[in-house]
């Protein structure tokens, strides 16, 4: 058996990669498997995914799927009766109606960021972004040659965006702008006055695109509303909107989102999907089919269970020493201030792995806004928050 020779050789690959970043959480994911490899107890609050199992009947419709020999390629676009289901449910959910023709299936809901990113990011554009945010924003911008422009978000506003914050920012060379709602890693929720007083200001700016993230758009917490830029009439035009089944079904690993494009896109969009994946896993788009026309009592049981979560979690971390937690709106994060730890936010998260064995996300990892704070996940089991809050009530920095 040959051996490929292991000396380096001097490849001479494009700039852009270069300014390509990552996403923390999965670096984290790898240094606490090695942990616990090694005998470790280790406590993961890090990934952001929830700890349910996939629905019964969405992994049966997969199956039936395979079984009635739906084996091959789909149309770029994804099937039409998948595109109908997710029309319907936009109509029943944000009041929305939108043709199965703007309706775009990916392989995840990154795949829709990457597209717009690309679509509207190059050298002397502006894109504005949430800080702290989903790290791939940050990182697909910079990507493109576009100068990233941060949206602060602040803990006394609970972490949501203010609409005169977003428009102040504008400039002539502002192309997409993206709002995330709720947000990873804050929780925060923008409401719904917030919203249309956006999309009222936006009227001004017909040169932005928004890029709408709404990938945990059914996790809100009780209280509090999600309203879409997509249902503004002022910016329906020019929204794109990214959304997708990994968080709300529980199906991370199906790797199925969708994103709503404007009509004019859709066949540059389409160009895109045929040059970079083809199409989407046929079973899994019928999986997606169940998902939204199935039971929804799914979504209830786990919208209940991180809102019990987070309670938990918040109200366990501010009977601590050195710790300030805000109460999240909506997805299933807990972004608490460390401030009174003395410690960076990096040192905080590689110490609370080594130390006590919790993996949680360095702030930072989502934005320089971020220092200062860790990201939980309150998407793992009650047994282990339980444990997690123990553990953490023992570290001392």
């Amino acid at each position: 058996m040959s051996v490929l020779p292991t000396s380096a050789h001097p490849f001479s690959i494009a700039a852009a990669f270069e300014r390509l970043g990552t996403e923390t959480a999965f670096e984290v994911l790898a240094r606490a498997k090695a942990l616990e490899d090694q005998g470790r107890s280790i406590l993961n609050l890090g990934i952001g995914q929830p700890d349910f199992p996939t629905p019964e009947h969405i992994v049966d419709a997969a199956i039936k799927a395979l079984r009635d020999g739906h084996h091959g390629y789909t149309g770029a676009t994804g099937i039409l009766a998948l595109r109908e289901a997710v029309c319907r449910d936009l109509d029943r959910r944000l009041g929305v109606r939108v043709s199965p023709e703007q309706v775009v299936i990916v392989p995840g809901g990154k795949v829709t960021m990457y597209y717009a990113i690309s679509l509207f990011g190059q050298p002397g554009v502006e894109v504005l972004y949430p800080n702290p945010g989903f790290p791939i924003y940050e990182s697909l911008i910079k990507f493109t040659g576009a100068t990233p422009v941060p949206i602060p978000l602040e803990a006394q506003h609970g972490f949501a965006p203010s609409a005169a914050a977003v428009l102040e920012r504008i400039t002539p060379a502002t192309r997409l702008l993206i709002l995330n709602s709720p947000a990873n890693p804050t929780g925060g929720v923008m409401p719904a006055s917030e919203v249309a007083a956006l999309a009222a200001g936006l009227a001004a700016h017909p040169h932005v695109t928004i890029l709408s993230d709404e990938i945990y758009g059914q996790l809100i917490r009780p209280g509090h509303q999600h309203k879409s830029l997509l249902a503004c009439p002022e910016v329906a035009e020019r929204t794109i909107l990214l959304d997708g089944w990994s968080k709300t079904y529980a199906m991370t690993g199906w790797r199925l989102g969708y994103g709503v494009w404007p009509r004019s896109l859709v066949a540059t969009v389409e160009r895109i999907a045929v040059n970079s994946h083809s199409c989407v896993n046929t079973p899994a788009q019928f999986a997606g089919i169940a998902a939204l026309d199935g039971p929804q009592d799914c979504i209830e049981t786990m919208r209940h269970a991180f809102d019990r979560r987070q309670q938990r979690v918040v109200a366990g971390l501010n009977a601590l020493p050195g710790w300030q937690a805000v109460e999240p709106a909506g997805a299933f994060y807990a972004f608490p201030s460390i401030a009174g730890l003395g410690l960076d936010a990096r040192t905080a998260q590689r110490r609370l792995l080594e130390e006590v064995g919790i993996a949680t996300i360095a702030g930072t990892s989502f934005g320089s806004a971020g220092e200062g704070h860790i990201r939980l996940s309150c998407a793992a089991a009650d047994a282990t928050i339980e444990e997690a809050l123990a553990r953490i009530a023992a570290f001392r920095a």
